[in-house]
């Protein structure tokens, strides 16, 4: 994928902008109010049992329930994912049915099921011996584009890897298969080899054409597969002869649900066999309810890992949402606040081919995570005015008509989006390439690998330009802000140290702060001060200051400027990360859990005009 932006600038609708920041205001405006729930567990790694729900029912239905119990219900409904203690059976959806719920999808890879249930019902599940767990089905949302030489994506391609062979399953909104772009050598197959529709709503639109009717999941399959077909290969993907698996879990405005797209992991995993599909693109996500440890979206995404399949997940948007002066700090989105999984964060070009000049996008969310603290994003790429594949007549391609781009033949065959949905499918590409290299990789060494090789050279802060807001923000590059560092798909290929194999050797660590001292150190999956027990502590090959960069880790010890939100554990903006001034997380640690029950505003932008 070309930096297409290099001789031209983007072109910007104001308007756009405005309403996107309109809904990210609007979060502000919630989150200020201090409305949360749920509460963080001692060590949400080791599976110790004060991690569990008080109830059954989740702390985010607990209103509800309220309401369940003193008969106040009205006829109220709620979408819910029911999550039992074995694989549902007909009984379990027989109980259900009596108890006026109605079935949307099984989701037996989790012992689960998504149901619209009545209110009223939620006391009866509160009871039930055979629920484990009751959790809202939330709204999902995307997010969105900018890619190539900076991630030296061309010379992996001199070297002769394109892909080929590499099964790419994309939940998303569609694909358009009939793009040329997305055919074979001979212009005669589409390499998008099987569609399934998880939402239940059309497929295509008036003229009976278009099987992406939002434009993003197009958009995201080019970034990853495109052969620049009507670019005169200019526009070319990552792993441009990649198969592709269409698993369409977002609808026409680009929204779904939990459950469509649980419902799609569940689907890849059956099919990785028939497809070798080794690697999910999830340029998607919302907020965080619960610790990953119970949230079923998270759970997905570990069976999908523990099955062979590299789950690649954007970081967010929510960069310039400062809550109490926390300067996006702690906006990484679900899933990507699993430590499993592989987040992606989104740098930007500078319009230069080098990647001396690159930046951090504003926009691009940071950790630590909601509730756990988890270290993410885990790497960076390159997400900002990137051109890829149209879907013609699709919402975004309709609603944004100036960032469509002609292609040889003329007819608007690119369009231009921005975002960390555009930096995820980047790396989804580069971990094709490194697995039809080395096929017996497993996720925790791809994963490792790439967050090892990682370019590091980053300045210690930089001063982005937003016009359309008329205002400046400063980025630090700290282990919250870039993770890993960025992408560096030659040096990836050219690295052939192997972490283990095992799942969950490669697990991103989370972070404690000590008062007494001020500082935050990582920790490991098993509770214990990074030292030697998984990949990142276990030699110096792999040590933390060789991953993360000597100048963001120092020893056990993260590092950071003296204005970050944690540099004062009296300051509101450190309640907002940490939940107390002791640095234990509570309640007030979540930036995300108000906004849970709504949609979480637009992850989709047609570009952002950021200097």
């Amino acid at each position: 994928m070309e930096h297409a932006t290099k001789t031209q600038k983007p072109k910007w609708r104001g308007e756009r902008h405005s309403a996107a920041w309109g809904k990210r205001l609007s979060l502000v405006l919630l989150l200020a109010t201090g409305m949360a729930f749920g509460q963080r567990w001692n060590n949400p790694m080791s599976g110790e049992s004060n991690g569990r729900f008080s109830s059954r029912i989740a702390p985010e239905l607990s209103g509800l329930l309220a309401k369940a119990h003193q008969g106040t219900t009205h006829g109220q409904t709620v979408k819910v994912i029911v999550q039992y203690k074995q694989v549902p059976t007909a009984a379990h959806y027989a109980t259900m049915q009596g108890r006026g719920g109605r079935l949307h999808s099984k989701l037996h890879m989790i012992k689960s099921a998504a149901f619209t249930i009545p209110v009223s019902a939620l006391a009866a599940l509160e009871a039930d011996p055979e629920v484990a767990s009751v959790t809202i089905d939330h709204p999902m949302q995307l997010m969105d584009d900018y890619a190539d030489a900076a991630s030296n994506v061309s010379a992996a391609i001199s070297a002769g890897y394109n892909g080929a062979g590499v099964g790419v399953a994309v939940i998303d909104s569609g694909i358009n298969d009939s793009h040329p772009d997305l055919r074979d050598s001979t212009q005669t197959t589409s390499r998008v080899v099987y569609h399934k529709d998880f939402t239940g709503t059309p497929t295509t639109n008036a003229s009976g054409g278009n099987y992406d009717l939002y434009g993003h999941g197009t958009h995201v399959a080019g970034i990853i597969g495109g052969n620049g077909y009507l670019s005169a290969a200019r526009l070319a993907g990552v792993a441009p002869a990649v198969t592709l698996i269409d698993l369409r879990a977002l609808d026409a405005n680009g929204a779904g649900s939990d459950s469509t797209v649980i419902a799609a992991i569940q689907a890849a995993i059956n099919l990785k066999n028939t497809y070798n599909i080794r690697v999910i693109n999830l340029s998607l996500g919302r907020g965080i309810p619960t610790s990953y440890t119970q949230d079923p979206l998270c759970q997905a995404v570990e069976a999908a890992w523990n099955s062979g399949i590299v789950v690649v997940v954007a970081a967010g948007n929510y960069g310039r949402l400062s809550v109490n002066g926390s300067n996006g700090f702690g906006t990484i989105t679900a899933p990507g606040n699993d430590p499993y999984v592989l987040t992606v964060g989104a740098m930007k070009t500078m319009n230069t081919y080098s990647r001396t000049d690159d930046q951090k996008a504003s926009y691009s969310s940071k950790g630590p995570t909601a509730y756990d603290h988890v270290v993410k994003p885990d790497i960076m790429a390159d997400g900002n005015a990137i051109l890829s594949l149209s879907a013609p007549g699709a919402t975004l391609e309709a609603a944004y008509p100036g960032d469509l781009v002609a292609g040889t033949d003329g007819a608007n065959d690119y369009f231009r989006l921005s975002g960390t949905s555009m930096a995820t499918p980047v790396v989804s590409g580069a971990v094709a390439l490194l697995l039809q290299q080395n096929s017996a990789l497993s996720p925790d060494q791809v994963k490792a690998r790439l967050m090892k090789t990682a370019y590091k050279s980053l300045p210690t802060t930089s001063v982005a330009w937003v016009p359309h807001l008329t205002r400046n923000y400063t980025e630090f590059y700290d282990l919250f802000s870039i993770g890993s560092g960025y992408l560096d798909v030659q040096a990836a290929l050219a690295n052939t140290d192997l972490a283990s194999a095992s799942a969950g050797a490669a697990l991103s660590p989370y972070v404690v702060f000590n008062p007494s001292t001020r500082t935050v150190s990582l920790v490991n999956g098993n509770g214990a001060v990074l030292a030697g027990s998984v990949v990142w502590g276990s030699s110096v090959v792999w040590g933390t200051s060789v991953v993360w960069g000597s100048s963001v880790v120092w020893g056990s010890s993260v590092v950071w400027g003296s204005s970050l939100p944690w540099s004062d554990n009296t300051s509101s903006a450190f309640s907002v990360v940490w939940g107390s001034s002791t640095g234990t997380a509570s309640a007030t640690s979540v930036v995300w859990g108000s906004s849970v029950g709504t949609a979480n505003g637009a992850f989709s932008d047609a570009g952002d005009d950021e200097q």
